[in-house]
């Protein structure tokens, strides 16, 4: 409809171009050269106008978008003139015995071609707008740098100036490209290169930063959010790349950045094939399915169309919410929500025999370093017998496969949530020796914007006006993404063959210091000054650095540059899971036991002796892994 409206406007527009050509030629050659008499007149008229608009039709001026008009498309205004004249003449001069002399059919069509230009190029700047030279010094919106003076940001001007001039004044581009420098994009200038922008952001005063360019979002961002300014300045990007490519992007629609985008991250490559082989019209029963974790798994399996969907978890707050969640996004499969606690055995045994699933992904686990520290029962109720509970009736009922979510922090355990994710891992290794069931363990590393992770606490300590508290300078960590983590999960679980414990490229590591810094820059304020960073100590169980292999396990790698095998050297307690019974029934869950049973069980385990502090601002250090 809208297509159409445009087309008849442009129609009358171009009749109306017509008619004014024609008075013009008549008025040129005073009236000598043509018809003589109203009715010849009218009718000469008739079909210089009417093949006019037949001549435009054929050239296709009436199916352009005239508002983002280029050069060559006024190449097709002479074509549509010429045909459209060049009929006028033959209809005329054949069919009706009219002798108008060519110089007038010339002269008619200079003025036509020109009339047409012109009503084209209004358009254009009526929707792109008046020039930024014109303007500028009369916006009152936010000042604004574009990172990147290509056909992405000339796109954003052309947007600025026709329908954002409230919202924004774009001063200016900067651009590493040397030929661009100098150089200026729809009247807006190149002011100079990436390096320039703190200066430049002070001169000018500006407010924000809109990156575009989507080709290379990542790399521009990481270079933007390490340039130091001395004001607040906010950052935000435009659609990326894929959005263009699919037609889906609205170039208005700026974005924050957000801290995910700093990890610059290459996106993950999932061997869709492999994946649909083994979740396709199967029953998959996913653990801790309201956690961060958890819920992107749901969110993710559920677009291989399983036969149906378990969603188990011990809160029903958040079991409630995924499951809204899944049956807005997937009306048609079929979903079950499951309010259960792992560490009951006997309720696990019913919900495995009234679903009998075939697929298993285990995420459910208690997860904070200090707060396990206080509470080791807990710990080990939950991530060892809970695990035992879960995979037993994964391999009773035998499940195609068991996929276990488990941690960097079951390396050389000093925590007790390491060493029960370390026990957790054996379980599933000592199952796979009799099970028809592929038991996998896939370890990584934290999670960027879980629930309990620090990027969430650090935003309400500077929502809060600071300070941001670290519990040391040093304190290294990897970081991945909720959706990067679930789909190499999810990869991985194709590839097992039972008893691999899988290990996750996590890129390099982050300083969590660091982390706050860009946190803080991305709120439009700056570290140190508008923010404090305040160290608070290391608690106990923590380590400066995680490591996703130990001294003695190596790596081999799989057919995924992403995803590697951990080469297991050490042997398994054959009587591990008898051990864990005996342990339980004796009620011998108390703290010291735990301990004593670590240290049996775990060679490379060893206690830390650091006083806990117990106050929020020390959770600042709290790990990031999201599992519950």
């Amino acid at each position: 409809m809208r297509f159409k409206r445009s087309a008849i406007t442009l129609t009358i527009i171009d009749i109306i171009a017509g008619l004014a050509a024609l008075i013009a030629a008549f008025l040129l050659f005073g009236g000598r050269n043509f018809p003589t008499g109203i009715v010849n007149l009218c009718l000469f008229t008739v079909i210089v106008i009417a093949s006019n608009i037949v001549g435009f039709l054929f050239a296709g001026l009436y199916r352009r978008l005239w508002r983002y008009a280029q050069l060559n498309d006024f190449s097709f205004i002479f074509w549509g003139v010429l045909l459209g004249q060049t009929l006028g003449y033959l209809l005329t001069r054949v069919a009706f015995n009219m002798l108008i002399p060519i110089r007038v059919w010339i002269a008619q069509s200079l003025i036509l071609f020109l009339l047409t230009v012109a009503s084209r190029g209004l358009i254009r700047v009526y929707y792109e707008g008046i020039p930024f030279s014109l303007y500028n010094g009369h916006n009152h919106g936010k000042k604004v740098i574009i990172v990147g003076a290509g056909s992405a940001g000339a796109m954003v001007i052309r947007e600025i100036h026709h329908s954002m001039r409230e919202q924004y004044n774009a001063v200016g581009f900067v651009d590493d490209d040397p030929s661009k420098q100098g150089c200026s994009v729809h009247s807006v200038p190149v002011l100079g290169s990436l390096n320039d922008l703190p200066k430049l952001a002070d001169r000018l005063q500006i407010e924000e930063i809109i990156i575009a360019v989507p080709s290379a979002e990542q790399e521009i961002i990481r270079k933007v959010g390490q340039l130091n300014f001395s004001k607040p300045v906010k950052l935000k990007v435009i659609p990326g790349m894929s959005a263009f490519i699919d037609g889906t992007a609205d170039i208005k629609r700026f974005r924050d950045v957000q801290v995910e985008d700093l990890l610059g991250r290459e996106p993950v490559r999932v061997n869709l094939e492999e994946v649909a082989a083994y979740l396709t019209g199967k029953r998959v029963l996913i653990t801790g399915a309201g956690g961060s974790i958890g819920s992107e798994l749901c969110r993710q399996v559920a677009c291989f169309h399983p036969e149906s969907l378990i969603m188990l978890g011990r809160g029903e707050n958040s079991i409630y919410e995924i499951g809204i969640e899944m049956q807005e996004s997937f009306p048609k499969l079929k979903k079950y929500k499951v309010i259960a606690d792992i560490r009951d055995r006997q309720t696990i045994k019913k919900v495995f025999d009234q679903f009998n699933p075939h697929v298993v992904f285990h995420a459910a686990a208690h997860k904070h370093v200090p707060l396990m520290e206080d509470w080791p029962e807990e710990a080990f109720k939950n991530n060892i017998l809970g695990t035992r509970n879960v995979a037993v009736e994964a391999h009773e009922h035998r499940c195609e496969r068991f996929v276990m979510i488990s941690t960097d922090k079951a390396i050389k355990p000093s925590s007790v949530m390491g060493a029960t994710k370390r026990i957790a891992e054996m379980i599933i290794r000592a199952l796979r020796e009799e099970s028809a069931t592929k038991f996998v363990a896939v370890r990584f590393g934290n999670v960027l914007g879980s629930r309990g992770s620090v990027v969430p606490l650090f935003k309400r300590q500077i929502e809060r006006g600071g300070p941001i508290t670290i519990t040391h300078p040093d304190m290294k960590r990897y970081f991945m993404t909720i959706p990067e983590a679930a789909q190499l999960v999810i990869q991985a679980g194709a590839m097992g063959n039972g008893g691999e414990v899988f290990v996750l490229d996590m890129g390099e590591p982050v300083r969590i210091v660091e982390l706050a810094e860009n946190l803080i820059r991305l709120s439009g304020l700056i570290p140190g000054k508008d923010i404090p960073i305040v160290f608070t100590g290391v608690r106990a169980g923590e380590k400066l650095f995680e490591e996703l292999l130990s001294a003695e396990e190596g790596a081999s790698a799989t057919r995924h540059e992403r995803i590697f095998i951990a080469t297991i050297q050490n042997g398994l307690n054959p009587g591990l899971l008898k051990l864990l019974d005996k342990f339980e029934h004796e009620g011998q869950v108390t703290p010291a036991n735990i301990r004593s049973l670590f240290k049996e069980l775990i060679s490379d385990y060893h206690e830390a002796k650091i006083d806990i502090l117990q106050d929020e601002a020390a959770a600042a250090g709290e790990e990031s892994e999201e599992q519950a």
